[in-house]
């Protein structure tokens, strides 16, 4: 799959705003430990994802109510559905000038009866972008930070209409951020996930 920059401008891929918040002093701090004894932006980049798939627990795995969706917050409270946890992610590598765009997948939902929207993030090195997911693994789930081939947490099957979007986005997709937002705790958000990237 050929993947696409929504923003033609890379510059775009390394801002700041009120959700990928890579100014908040929480960010800078925790970018600045997990750069510590790094060797370059490829290991920096590989200790990011590790960090923020392994220590912040997926609420839906752990049993956490809570809904973040600002990358301090996720920080901050760690913890977060696919999308928070992206969020994090795309701040701490934006943080450290690593070029990063958030992108989603279509999956089945609710026992194979619906669909929704999964997030993960693209890094762009040597030229190229390569999609991570840093939702955490689980059993059955072994996501891998890889520049050679995607090592994801989930292959769409298009037998059940489940897809991977080629575009790469700037900021996170409104339909996306408005279930986050709107949502007082995650079983709400559970029931109100975006089925499609569709406005």
């Amino acid at each position: 799959m050929q993947l696409i920059q929504q923003n033609p401008d890379l510059s775009a891929y390394l801002a700041a705003d009120d959700v990928v918040d890579h100014h908040h002093p929480l960010v800078r701090e925790t970018a600045g430990r997990l750069a510590e004894g790094v060797a370059d932006s490829y290991a920096y980049a590989r200790a990011a994802y590790e960090f923020v798939r392994d220590t912040i627990p997926h609420s839906a795995d752990s049993g956490d109510m809570r809904v973040t969706w600002r990358a301090s917050d996720v920080l901050e409270q760690g913890t977060g559905i696919c999308h928070a946890k992206a969020h994090a992610l795309t701040a701490l590598l934006r943080a450290e000038d690593i070029p990063t765009a958030l992108c989603y997948q279509r999956l089945t939902h609710d026992a194979g009866t619906g669909w929704c929207v999964h997030g993960l993030i693209a890094v762009r090195f040597g030229g190229a972008w390569h999609r991570q997911d840093a939702r955490g693994n689980r059993p059955g789930v072994d996501a891998q930070f890889s520049l050679d081939g995607e090592r994801l947490a989930f292959a769409p099957d298009p037998e059940s209409n489940e897809l991977d979007y080629p575009v790469l986005f700037d900021v996170p997709h409104p339909v996306v951020l408005d279930a986050l937002r709107s949502a007082p705790d995650r079983p709400h958000l559970w029931e109100h996930l975006p089925d499609s990237l569709a406005p």
